[in-house]
């Protein structure tokens, strides 16, 4: 495996889940990241499966959740909307990571898309919206505003080799050795190295960036 692309870029993969609070609070350094080395660099998005099988429960499962969202923005700066908030007490819908992932590879395959663009819109329309990511309707709209066919998401998001695409990717994660999310991957000659954490800043992942590029070159 080598560290960069045919175009010569640095090869990295985001493994995130639509329904992980630090992945929401991790988005906007990882987007700034991204802009900022956008000429070196070339990501790969794939969703890790946190809530799957029998851990895909309504969210009043998690009691842990309000006082890790607490944590996150007092650590990262995002802002949980009150939509959700009022979802959250409620605690009746439940959080289907296979159902987000399977959203997230219906509007990744469409022309034009960016993965990273339609993951921060998966996350805004649950941790701002409220919205569950389980609802069809939710890709219709993300598709809509992120200027995609909403139709062919719709129909994407329907199809069973869809979902199959999405259960790969669990297995990708997986073999990747990812046991947390958010997690940050640079590919290299020798596998895969995680680059910075949940509360890096863009300038931090940069500066890692750098040091990663050096060591390599040498």
């Amino acid at each position: 495996m080598t560290n960069a692309s045919t175009n010569g870029r640095v090869r990295l993969t985001y493994a995130f889940d639509a329904y992980c609070g630090w992945c929401y609070g991790f988005g906007p350094a990882l987007h700034d990241f991204v802009k900022a080395n956008g000429d070196r660099i070339e990501v790969r998005v794939l969703s890790g499966g946190l809530f799957t099988g029998s851990r895909a429960l309504p969210v009043a499962a998690y009691p842990h959740i309000p006082g890790a969202n607490a944590r996150i923005a007092e650590l990262t700066g995002v802002v949980f909307g009150q939509a959700y908030q009022r979802m959250l007490a409620e605690g009746t819908v439940v959080m289907d990571s296979t159902d987000a992932a399977v959203g997230l590879v219906a509007l990744s395959d469409q022309p034009g898309a960016d993965a990273l663009d339609a993951a921060a819109a998966i996350q805004r329309a649950w941790y701002v919206q409220g919205r569950s990511l389980s609802d069809g309707q939710v890709y219709r709209d993300i598709a809509a505003d992120l200027g995609l066919d909403a139709d062919a998401v719709a129909a994407a998001y329907a199809s069973p080799q869809t979902r199959a695409q999405a259960q790969v990717g669990f297995l990708e994660v997986r073999r990747l050795g990812v046991e947390g999310y958010p997690t940050l991957l640079v590919h290299t000659a020798h596998g895969v190295d995680r680059l910075g954490g949940p509360v890096s800043s863009a300038e931090t992942l940069t500066r890692l960036l750098d040091q990663y590029l050096a060591a390599a070159a040498v």
